[in-house]
């Protein structure tokens, strides 16, 4: 301030009554802040004492903004106001208070708290929002932001006054667009209303002469991006930008913005991408992501197999992967440069227990403040006065008045307008109340049966609307001596809470309902004009109270008025803090004792008038406004809450027409009230001796009830007739502020440390005045009641005089206990405090009453807390009010609702989680609101040094409310954690908040030497994991294996000895056989194409020849052509002709990599290769030749026929991997026939066998059972092609009962869609005659871990139809090695075992039971094949490992491949993978490293021979796994846990990048779900794998690419993630 060296008192008189003048002016909004500022510094320039002022240190000292001389003014502007007004009185008065009990103090704390992270640089990455789902932005309206963020009538102030305020040197509506959009990412605003005119008091003038120095950036970003706004031209400014100067001027005004270049600001809407050149990007919005039926494999650019120690995230960096300046990493980037910020408790050190993950435990901290005052003593309140006229029972009040105060007014209620609708006085309300007590007891039932009882309970349901109706109903009842039960007019079956209201009636036993006509007609009705029957609710009877229904007793029938007693008088509900709802039960004596106390407190006389806000159904507005009311002949106006909302200053006026004496409201009717006193300039409050404060007790209070003294003391408000006060249900009123006596002093305010708060230590805060809580007294304790502060939790241990506890109360006047419910009645009702060694100190029983608080000094009473507000966070207590409290204080009127704003812990990771809900304006834009969530994170974890979880932002009036208005807490709570709170916005924070993982496991070396066997490595297991199938043996047939070694010979010899043995059956769509192949068939087919090969294509032997075939017989006789003429085939998926630009290039790839000197085709695919549409994604010119198979000449072709050797290439098995590799493999003809005759073994294949076969039959074993092993074997093949299943579902199924098939072949694709398509049709499929008992075996041919649950629904799907539980099993194989395991048809069944996942993060295998908590259930992959070996080895030192370890799984067989098919013939790499050796253990053997991770064990059953049985359990490939906190983790197993957190989730993918965990989810529901997913995915890893996930991602269904295995291909996901192609409906970056 100006004045801060001069001393107001040694001005001149003139100068003094200017100032006062001015100070005037500003108290009336007759001139604007920034113009006060200016005259009060002319008029004190000639008398400031100059000191050299040091320029500011921060780069955001803000000026003071002009105040706001609109309607509505936002309260910060008044509080300023209050200030300069109230420093005129002190200065007046000669003394000052200390600055320090400001109740505006909060808010400069926000400020202050504000401000010193801005110097921190904090930038949060925004989130992505897909701008068509949420916001609908017309072009021509978006223009950059005013420079200002202040409120609306702030800027149009400062548009009109251009005298006031000099135009600064850069119109704001010019700045370059960066500016603002960095501006926005820096997450604090520019000069907002609140800053400037709370802050002005720090903000120093800066001398002129002094030009600013300018902020330096404090880190270097690795690249600086030029903005280039690329796809919306509205972010272009307004006006051309030559207008800005080149240069910034000298003098900078204070408030002008730095644009801050190197904040690398990315903003969601704006497409902006920093890239090196400008180019735009490609557009990829245009094409629509292809449907998820089109499985596609797409290779990445790499073609060879990495090397398994290269890790992924390698390529990213560099050329390969995608450039890392795109938009998407920007974001991670600026995410990870907030993470490196350091957390709060930093990790103490962690001791690493092999056995058992133990969550973190924080060590206690010495410097905790501990309370060290003397044990309290409990507090006595004044004694009741005794009065000779008190009446016996407050009925007995009630009829005297009615007999001889008749014409007194008891009761005016008010209209929607906030006029008197009707008075009823105090004879009516007498006589209503007897006719309906008279009614009750005698004309409910037919031919007067009595249907009510003395004691029985009645709900009344009553309008807000309606007081008259409700106090003669609750008089009539206390008449008729049956307790009324006031509850809420239910208005819909989807009421917040309403099914808890049911849970009160019952645990009454309330039958009965009374109701006004009109709210009757208003209640929800069934089609039958019935009231709808509420969720969780008894049958009632309802019965209209209205006097046209009541009958009029007759002459000697008079109600019966005892003596009040202890039985129940009435029962107030109460909602607890997990939502349930209970009723207290208040005696009569009780009743008439409080009623008597609040005489006495609040000094009633009779016949005064008192005015009522409150709920007049329960608490305060009860007590007072219905009984106490009563009990002195008051005269009470009820202002309803729908006449608060339409008129906020209705209360006021009616103190001031009434000229009332009391009036009872809640801080919320102070504050609407001074928001709209504007309209009101004649209103006198000077009527009032005392103005009750009914939630007075809240942290948030103070400053409502200064900033109302302060805007309504000139109109008459006495500063000593605010009386706050304290209550609860259970203890009723708790203490009450005595109204003063004018002239004496206020009572003092306690500044408490919030610190010492949160340990529950009262400390007065000294040092830092930005954790401070300003708290006001709620006065002394009621008369004749006895209060004590007890620890609020475990035992009830009297508190220390310092130390914060719940207060609990022994007196007559106060709740007896939970209706109903006698078990917790207990442990709140008659609790006896104990002393610090557990000794009762009396016999006296106390009631609990739910406020924490302390007694100050002169017994007055401080109340800091709820417990059903308390939130313990890592064993410190915070309040949500408080939290509450700070989140207003950050510029709320912008972007959230004042009084919609719900705070509640949730649980996740051992220990709470702090959310905050609040409802968004539906004016506030995405860069407000997303600034206003990074401004609340940022000062309440200053404040209140506690991080929060999640902060959620939902649309206006979707928050469910309690009758009167607030929030719903419990009820939102539910809906956040079931995922129904359908956020606009959301922050979610757990990398600042969660403290208690684990520490990150640090890898031990491991020695490697024989050694080890003994030492480390395999203590746990006792036996080395190692196991085998059976022996290959000689098989029965000895002359076939000898003479006819190679397939070539055996399918010559079968068309010579069984010719017309039909080989192969082809179905189509309809179950038609479309083709059939006998042996000679199949020979001379293939003797032609060998033919045509020589001739058209002039090959040579052990060249490679690519076939391009649909699922059909014609690719087998194409291949056994190639085989006959010598050369090596390639068999390739022929590409979507509805997707040949993403299936195409893969073709030519596989073409290229294996050099084909050939294409063998179909005619349809030659003309496709040849096409426009294909010309389009490749170069069609530079085919190799094509050989179109359809048209082969009719002659007899030349006998063609060259030998193999055994080790010769038979053909290449091409494939991409899950993770984008590219990789072909050499399988020789010894390894085909070896592996022919162990599938024939472990199946029992020969001749007279059928098997059905719906597999793709491009790779792996699919092909080889396609087109290889009935060659061999001799059985016939049942060939369904899977594409045809999307014609016909039931295709698979039909075909394997209409063939009797006892065994066959499937794809996890082919069994997911008969699981989600014909899953509710199996009644259908039986009437069809569909029977599957014949089946024996189904076997799922894969490459990954066993899909257990998708086996499993399966057959309990297809149990109706016959399906054995015992017939689905799994085959597993791998790219060294096509097929390691095959369950066959002999052999015990597979086995399913339970592993902890904790365990095999460590790589450790620790069998649980089923249903154990972080257990996985894995199935065995099939038996091992006859022949095959498998090991268990250390991936890192290549030892073998015991059976309780996990590692790779090496192979051993004779059908091993024979080595990557490479361009350059790399031996390191093959040999790395194809023959390796053991580093101890058996140095001899070699081995081929599959690549994926598994576990041997020996279970109970036995194999045919009697020896126990091995198997083995394939757990992921090795490539995908993610180190994490250096633990492994398999993507799969996050997986599973995502699709559980939501039924919206369709399926997901998680991969990492720069070691963050990235999940991408699939949105099946509707798009407003999107953000209700992001904490439920974030909550569901972090409980069940312990780690952060770092990036949220939701996509639309079929976004996740899928290759022909059904597997998902993460790499590319990612790739398209980075590269920014994913059109994400939403991507939240957790902090």
């Amino acid at each position: 301030m100006a004045d801060r060296g001069v001393d107001l008192s040694a001005l001149p008189k003139e100068v003094r009554d200017q100032l006062a003048e001015l100070d005037l002016e500003l108290s009336e909004g007759d001139i604007t802040q920034k113009g006060y500022e200016k005259k009060r510094t002319k008029l004190l320039a000639p008398f400031i004492i100059h000191t050299p002022v040091e320029p500011p240190r921060r780069n955001d000292a803000q000026p003071p903004a002009p105040s706001s001389s609109s309607s509505h003014a936002p309260p910060p502007s008044s509080s300023s106001r209050y200030r300069e007004r109230r420093s005129r009185r002190t200065h007046r008065s000669g003394g000052t208070r200390d600055d320090r009990y400001r109740s505006d103090i909060h808010t400069e704390a926000v400020q202050a708290a504000l401000a010193k992270h801005k110097e921190e640089k904090m930038a949060l990455p925004m989130p992505t929002k897909r701008r068509s789902t949420y916001v609908p932005s017309p072009i021509d309206t978006r223009t950059p932001p005013d420079s200002s963020s202040g409120s609306e009538d702030e800027t149009a102030v400062r548009r009109q006054s251009s005298v006031v305020a000099p135009p600064p040197m850069v119109n704001p509506n010019l700045q370059s667009p960066d500016s603002w959009i960095n501006r926005t990412v820096q997450g604090s605003s520019t000069s907002s209303s609140a800053s400037s005119t709370l802050s002005h008091g720090e903000a120093k003038p800066q001398p002129q002469s002094q030009p600013k120095p300018q902020p330096q950036p404090q880190y270097k970003p690795q690249y600086q991006p030029q903005y280039q706004p690329q796809y919306q031209p509205q972010y272009q400014p307004q006006h051309p930008p030559q207008h800005q100067p080149q240069h910034p001027p000298q003098h900078q005004p204070q408030h002008q913005p730095q644009p801050l270049a190197h904040v690398t600001g990315m903003l969601a809407h704006s497409r902006i991408a920093p890239s090196e050149n400008s180019a735009p990007p490609p557009d990829v919005t245009a094409v629509a992501p292809p449907s998820r039926v089109s499985r596609v494999d797409l290779p990445s650019n790499t073609v060879r197999g990495m090397s398994r120690g290269q890790s992924r995230s390698s390529m990213m960096e560099t050329a390969d992967g995608v450039p890392v300046n795109s938009r998407v990493s920007t974001k991670i980037q600026q995410l990870l440069n907030t993470l490196k910020r350091p957390k709060r408790p930093p990790l103490s050190e962690f001791f690493t227990d092999d056995a058992e993950e133990i969550v973190e435990v924080p060590t206690p901290d010495p410097n905790v403040p501990k309370p060290e005052g003397r044990q309290i003593i409990p507090v006595k309140g004044e004694p009741l006065g005794v009065v000779s006229n008190w009446p016996p029972a407050l009925q007995a009040a009630l009829a005297r008045w009615g007999a001889t105060q008749g014409k007194s007014p008891a009761l005016t209620a008010l209209d929607i307008t906030g006029k008197p609708l009707y008075t009823l006085t105090y004879g009516k309300l007498w006589s209503r109340s007897v006719k309906l007590a008279y009614t009750l007891l005698n004309k409910l039932g037919a031919k007067n049966e009595q249907i009510l009882k003395p004691g029985d309970r009645v709900a009344l349901v009553y309008p807000n609307s309606d007081p008259g109706m409700f106090w003669v109903a609750f008089y009539g009842c206390l008449l008729a001596e049956v307790i009324p039960v006031p509850i809420e007019v239910p208005l819909s079956r989807k009421d917040a809470g309403i099914s808890q209201v049911g849970f009160l009636l019952g645990s009454c036993g309330v039958g009965l309902a009374l109701t006004s006509e009109i709210c009757l007609k208003g209640l929800p009705k069934t089609p039958t004009g019935e009231i709808l029957q509420f969720k969780g609710w008894p049958r009632l009877k309802w019965v209209v109270t209205d006097s046209k229904y009541l009958t009029k007793p007759s002459k000697d029938w008079q109600p019966h008025i005892p003596t009040a007693n202890t039985d129940p008088a009435y029962i107030e509900y109460k909602a607890s803090k997990d939502g349930t709802v209970v009723g207290v039960a208040v005696s009569k004596v009780a009743m008439l004792t409080h009623c008597q106390a609040l005489t006495q407190a609040c000094n009633y006389c009779e016949g005064e008038t008192l005015v009522n806000v409150l709920d007049f159904k329960k608490d305060m507005g009860l007590w007072h406004g219905v009984l106490t009311a009563v009990m002195n002949r008051i005269h009470t106006i009820s202002v309803p809450y729908a006449v608060m909302k339409a008129c906020p200053l209705s209360w006021v006026q009616r103190v001031h027409i009434h000229k009332a004496r009391v009036a009872l409201v809640k801080c919320r009717d102070l504050h609407w009230a001074m928001m709209a006193h504007r309209d009101q300039r004649d209103t006198s409050l000077a009527s009032l001796r005392m103005l009750i404060v009914a939630d007075g007790a809240n942290p948030w209070s103070v400053s409502s009830c200064d900033a109302f003294l302060n805007v309504f003391q000139s109109h008459g408000l006495k500063p000593e007739v605010i009386c706050p006060c304290a209550t609860s249900p259970e203890a009723m009123t708790v203490a009450i502020r005595r109204s003063g006596v004018p002239g004496t002093p206020l009572p003092a305010r306690a500044i408490l440390s919030m610190g010492g708060l949160s340990h529950g230590v009262i400390r007065v805060n000294t040092e830092d005045k930005n954790s401070a809580l300003t708290v006001q007294d709620v006065g002394h304790v009621m008369p004749g009641a006895l209060m004590c502060i007890v620890k609020p939790d475990g035992p009830p241990q009297l508190c220390k005089t310092d130390e914060i506890g719940e207060i609990i109360i022994n007196s007559r006047a106060g709740g007896n206990m939970y209706y109903g419910l006698p078990g917790v009645t207990k442990n709140t009702f008659e609790v006896i405090p104990v002393n610090a060694n557990g000794v009762p100190i009396g016999e006296i029983p106390f009631v609990r009453s739910g406020l924490l608080g302390f007694v100050g000094p002169g017994s007055l009473i401080f109340v800091v807390g709820k417990i059903e507000g308390l939130l313990m966070v890592s064993g410190r207590r915070h309040n949500a009010d408080d939290l509450v409290a700070t989140a207003l204080a950050v510029e709320p009127v912008k972007t959230v609702y004042r009084g919609r704003i719900a705070v509640f812990s949730v649980t996740v990771f051992y220990d709470e989680r702090v959310v905050i809900v609040a409802e968004q304006r539906p004016d506030a834009s995405e860069e407000d609101s997303f600034q206003w969530m990074s401004r609340v994170l940022q000062a309440i974890d200053s404040i209140h040094q506690v991080g929060l979880y999640c902060l959620a932002l939902v649309p206006a009036n979707t928050l469910p409310k309690t009758p009167l208005g607030g929030i719903h807490i419990s009820d939102t709570k539910q809906f956040f954690l079931d995922g129904n709170l359908h956020p606009c916005n959301i922050l979610m924070c757990p990398h600042t908040c969660v403290t208690n993982l684990p520490k990150p496991r640090q890898k031990q070396p491991v020695g490697v030497g024989p050694a080890s066997v003994m030492v480390g490595n395999l203590v746990a297991g006792k036996r080395i994991a190692q196991a085998a199938g059976r022996d290959l043996g000689m098989i029965e047939d000895q002359d076939l294996v000898r003479k006819h070694q190679y397939l070539t010979e055996a399918l010559q010899w079968r068309a010579q000895t069984d010719a017309d043995h039909v080989l192969f059956v082809l179905l189509n769509a309809k179950g038609v056989t479309v083709s059939t192949a006998t042996c000679v068939q199949l020979h001379k087919r293939a003797e032609k194409i060998a033919a045509a090969l020589t001739e058209k294509g002039s090959i040579n032997t052990g060249e490679n020849v690519v076939l391009l075939y649909p699922p059909s017989i014609d690719l087998i006789a194409a291949f056994y052509g190639c085989l006959y003429a010598g050369c090596v085939p390639v068999n390739v998926r022929p590409p979507h002709p509805q997707n040949l630009a993403a299936t195409l290039p893969t073709v030519r790839m596989i073409i290229d990599v294996s050099k084909a000197a050939c294409i063998l085709t179909t005619q349809s695919l030659m003309r496709t290769l040849r096409s426009k549409e294909a010309a389009a994604s490749v170069n069609i010119k530079t085919w190799p030749t094509i050989i179109d198979t359809d048209d082969l000449p009719r002659r007899r072709p030349p006998q063609i026929y060259k030998p193999p050797t055994a080790e010769m290439i038979a053909y290449l098995d091409f494939s991409v991997s899950t993770t984008g590799m590219l990789t072909g493999v050499k399988v020789s003809h010894a390894a085909v026939s070896a592996l022919c005759r162990s599938v024939k073994l472990q199946c029992e294949l020969y001749s007279s066998r059928q098997i059905a076969i719906c597999l793709d039959p491009y790779c792996g074993l699919g092909f080889v059972l396609w087109c290889l092993a009935s060659v061999y074997s001799g059985h016939q093949s049942v060939l369904i092609p899977p594409f045809e299943l999307e014609t016909c579902l039931s295709l698979w199924l039909s075909t394997l009962s209409q063939y009797r098939i006892r065994d066959t072949f499937c794809s996890y694709s082919v069994m997911e869609l008969c699981t989600k398509g014909l899953g509710t049709q199996t009644e259908l499929l039986k009437a069809r005659g569909v029977n599957l008992s014949c089946v024996r075996s189904c076997v799922v041919i894969a490459e990954e871990r066993p899909r257990l649950a998708l086996s499993h629904s399966f057959s309990k799907l297809f149990k109706d139809i016959g399906l054995s539980s015992r017939a689905v099993s799994t085959a597993f194989g791998s790219r060294v090695n096509l097929a390691i395991c095959l369950q066959g048809t002999t052999g015990p069944d597979p086995c399913t075992v339970y592993v902890d996942m904790k365990s095999l993060r460590h790589d450790r295998v620790r069998l649980v039971e089923r249903g154990a908590p972080q257990s996985l259930p894995l199935m065995e992959s099939g038996k091992i094949l006859p022949g095959v070996r498998v090991i268990i080895v250390n991936p890192e030192t290549r030892g073998p490992l015991g059976d309780s370890h996990l590692g790779e799984v090496w192979v051993n067989s004779p059908h091993n491949a024979s080595g990557y098919y490479t361009i350059y013939g790399e031996e390191s790499l093959q040999a790395n993978h194809f023959n390796t050796k053991l580093s101890f253990g058996d140095p001899q053997t070699l081995w081929a490293r599959t690549g994926y991770l598994g576990f041997v064990k020996r279970t109970e059953l036995l194999e045919a021979n009697g020896d126990r049985h091995d198997a083995l359990f394939v757990v992921g490939s090795l490539d995908e796994t993610l180190e994490l906190r250096g633990l492994r983790y398999h993507p799969i197993d996050i997986e599973t846990s995502v699709s559980r957190a939501h039924r919206s989730i369709a399926e997901s993918a998680v991969f990492t990048w720069t070691n963050l965990l990235v999940v991408v989810s699939e949105l099946c529901g509707s798009e407003q779900d999107a953000l209700d997913l992001v904490p439920l995915i974030t909550n569901v890893v972090l409980e069940e794998h312990h780690l952060i996930v770092g990036v949220v991602v939701i996509v639309d269904p079929g976004v996740i690419p899928i290759n022909s295995r059904g597997e998902k291909q993460r790499m590319h996901l990612r790739d398209s993630f980075l590269a920014d192609q994913l059109d994400p409906i939403y991507v939240a970056y957790n902090m």
